[in-house]
């Protein structure tokens, strides 16, 4: 009773339940019923709840929740009736538009599973996940046509559809086009149940696929964001994160869920991100943390044209945050960053509210509720507060496998995050880096993180990203690559002198690359692999 009552209360909070006519509810649970409890529900909901109103603005203009509704059905229709039977997966490689929601709602709807494709895969990598998947239909961008092209060069045929056209001279099906010539209609139900495949976000080898049924959190998981995160239903959020990507898609839904207008480009840009922000009193911003970077990058003249005041928080998660950017950012833009500590396998495991980033600005912070985590050592014990151990983790959002059918390593209902840390007195975990990025160095444990930290502390350096490499005499050694703020002048000698006198001396680098820039992928994680390459 008292959870139901909790609950309540943060749906009230947030105005998903808000004073409405009762046939409004239920026609929003008619909805509801019809599309099936799907991870896209809240778009057929938001159409009844507020038909008329902005669903989402891209850089093709506005669209009403009724109008992607009636999209999505027009594009699932289309999809019934392609010729042979109905696909059974729908690969989509889409950046942020009109086209990624269609497909992903469409195919949701008529129970095909949907898989989503980093929009930075090479043709080698999309041929193989295409192929390992099964996909029989695959929906990308016309800027892709060429990878696409090389990829499926040697498939049995699967359908290609362009989600996103940048000229009229094509041959191929276009989901523009399907749309117009299904309008009105709606596709037959389906009893299959549709899955959504997400990609893991590993910068080593070719990405697995998570395997996210329709059960999900349920409402404890939406409990959980709502209580952490300031959201309210029907106010504006920018998302900048890739949809394609389990955080940006997990924003997407949360703001279909909400009835919140999502406003989106196809390309991230700082400058443009501030502008929507601004132009669409936006409350809400969905981004990776490196965009943070960028944005605090710009000028400080052309930050200062845009005061953001309507923001009430930006969340961010997908890769390591920078602690001097996060505060720059909060001092300019208020105290609204979320940091959210996630896994493709396992969904939202810790936030650290704006209260927890200036207090430790490095943190991933506490536990989400209905969520565990435990610090372990190599025997499985959990080790004292502030040690660092493996990070397990204990929720009702676990993954079922990946499609390969391999899964994660679990102990007594935890799962191994892969990641290393600690938790401090007060609760907040740290994440000092990936199990597998610790080294041993001569016989002691060291974490490349520690030496990034200290590296970025240098007030010449404007990032760095450290690594361990095989060596023959001490078994592994450090590698560090940094890229210098403008007009720098210092040396390799003198960072290396930096962390000398930080840190003990077997965490010196016997390496220091200076660099332009960090690679990084699309979601802003530091390509390791490309690093590594540059040192054989």
């Amino acid at each position: 009773m008292a959870d139901a009552l909790g609950l309540l209360q943060t749906l009230w909070r947030a105005r998903l339940i808000a004073p409405m006519r009762p046939d409004k509810y239920l026609r929003m649970g008619a909805a509801m019923r019809r599309v099936g409890m799907t991870a896209t529900v809240g778009f057929a909901a938001a159409a009844q709840r507020c038909p008329d109103r902005p669903g989402l603005i891209d850089e093709r203009g506005t669209l009403t929740w009724k109008e992607i509704d009636d999209r999505c059905d027009a594009l699932a229709t289309a999809l019934q009736n392609l010729p042979g039977e109905q696909p059974e997966t729908v690969a989509v490689m889409c950046r942020n538009h009109r086209g990624f929601i269609e497909a992903l709602v469409a195919s949701n709807r008529i129970g095909s599973d949907v898989l989503l494709l980093n929009t930075s895969f090479a043709g080698p990598a999309l041929a193989e996940v295409v192929e390992r998947e099964g996909a029989d239909v695959v929906i990308y961008d016309e800027e892709f046509t060429e990878i696409v092209d090389r990829a499926l060069s040697e498939s049995s045929g699967a359908t290609r559809i362009l989600g996103w056209t940048d000229s009229a001279d094509h041959e191929h099906l276009t989901v523009e086009g399907l749309i117009e010539a299904h309008a009105g209609q709606r596709p037959q139900s389906s009893e299959r149940k549709s899955d959504i495949i997400l990609l893991t976000s590993g910068t080593t080898g070719t990405p697995k696929g998570a395997r996210r049924g329709e059960g999900g959190g349920g409402a404890g998981d939406l409990k959980a964001v709502l209580d952490r995160t300031p959201w309210r239903a029907e106010e504006p959020i920018v998302i900048a994160a890739p949809m394609f990507h389990a955080w940006g898609f997990s924003q997407l839904l949360f703001a279909a869920l909400l009835a919140c207008p999502i406003v989106t480009r196809r390309k991230f840009d700082p400058e443009a991100t501030l502008e929507m922000i601004d132009r669409h009193k936006a409350t809400g911003l969905a981004v990776v943390p490196v965009m943070f970077d960028r944005i605090m990058d710009l000028p400080d003249d052309v930050r200062n044209r845009y005061s953001c005041r309507s923001l009430r928080f930006a969340t961010a998660s997908g890769s390591r945050m920078r602690p001097d950017v996060v505060i720059a950012f909060m001092d300019q833009f208020g105290d609204v960053i979320y940091n959210n500590y996630n896994a493709t396998e396992a969904g939202m495991i810790a936030t650290a509210t704006p209260v927890d980033l200036r207090a430790a600005p490095d943190t991933a912070g506490t536990p989400a509720d209905g969520t565990e985590i435990r610090i372990f050592d190599g025997d499985f014990r959990e080790v004292p507060t502030g040690e660092t151990g493996q990070i397990f983790v204990r929720s009702g959002t676990l993954f079922s496998g990946y499609t390969s059918g391999a899964t994660k390593d679990f102990h007594e209902g935890f799962m191994a995050s892969g990641d290393m840390g600690y938790l401090d007195e007060a609760g907040r975990l740290f994440v000092v880096g990936r199990d597998d990025e610790m080294i041993v160095s001569g016989g002691e444990n060291v974490y490349p993180i520690e030496v990034e930290k200290t590296l970025a502390a240098h007030a010449e350096v404007a990032e760095a990203a450290v690594l361990g490499v095989d060596d023959e005499q001490y078994g592994q050694r450090l590698a560090a690559f940094v890229v210098l703020e403008p007009d720098s002048k210092a040396g390799v000698d003198d960072l290396k002198q930096h962390v000398r006198d930080n840190l003990a001396n077997y965490k010196v680098p016997r390496e220091v690359t200076i660099l332009d820039e960090l690679p990084r992928g699309s979601t802003g994680k530091i390509l390791r692999n490309e690093l590594r390459a540059k040192l054989d």
